[in-house]
């Protein structure tokens, strides 16, 4: 028998052309995401980098309003999701405190969360590739293990044994496996290929907001440096003052 792929595919039974027809959708599905998230990685990457030399300024100059603003425009920036939802929650937490936690710690704490989302976004549609890897063997092997048998199946009804009886039945059989295979390792390969850039991003993603917390603190403590110098100079000059009149405020 002739390796034909049409002829061996006319010949397939109801069960192995199910099975082929699943593997190609599994095809279909890799492609789908791989080009998908290939898109998105370097939309991501342009935008991050517009987006930084833009707010890098404005964190430097501590313009946070404007910051927020920027970063309400730069959509397709994971950059700014993260770090504008972490300014937005830095101001509102600054001009309405409550509780114990000061705004620093809160917004560290709501950073977290952001970085949570913004990864579950990254990897969005990556398990559809580890699947169709791990899965679409086994799918394949599912429809020549069927094939074998209906093969023998066929000899027992007819009586008639013998390789020639058994190999057409066989090689169709195994077509589905080499197309399982076919769809499972590019599969595999697209989903190392995601998951080395996607590491790469959330990396970057964690170095700047590590360095944007490191921003918040700077910023936040030499506010209260400076509270605290104003309201020392202040008790100094009220001191002096009460000298001046003759009036002892030293504590009794």
């Amino acid at each position: 028998m002739n390796f034909n792929l049409i002829e061996i595919y006319q010949h397939m039974g109801f069960f192995a052309r199910c099975i082929a027809y699943t593997l190609i959708l599994f095809a279909l599905a890799s492609l789908i995401v791989f080009f998908e998230r290939l898109i998105f990685f370097f939309r991501t990457k342009s935008a991050d980098r517009r987006f930084a030399s833009r707010a890098g300024k404005l964190l430097e100059s501590q313009q946070h309003e404007q910051f927020v603003t920027e970063a309400a425009t730069a959509k397709a920036s994971s950059l700014a999701k993260l770090l504008g939802g972490g300014v937005k929650t830095y101001l509102v937490k600054k001009a309405a405190p409550q509780g114990k936690l000061g705004a620093v710690e809160l917004t560290r704490r709501d950073m977290d969360r952001l970085y949570e989302r913004v990864t579950a976004d990254v990897r969005r549609g990556m398990s559809v590739l580890a699947s169709v890897g791990s899965v679409a063997p086994f799918v394949g092997l599912l429809g020549t293990v069927v094939g074998i048998i209906e093969s023998f199946a066929g000899i027992a009804k007819t009586g008639s044994g013998g390789l020639g009886a058994v190999s057409g039945g066989i090689s169709e059989a195994l077509v589905v496996t080499a197309l399982g295979l076919l769809v499972a390792i590019p599969a595999v390969l697209m989903f190392n290929l995601l998951s080395t850039r996607a590491d790469a991003l959330l990396l970057s993603l964690d170095l700047a907001r590590k360095e944007f917390m490191d921003h918040l603190e700077d910023v936040h403590g030499a506010s209260a440096s400076l509270s605290v110098r104003g309201e020392g100079a202040v008790a100094l000059d009220v001191e002096r003052a009460a000298r001046k009149e003759g009036v002892d405020v030293r504590p009794a």
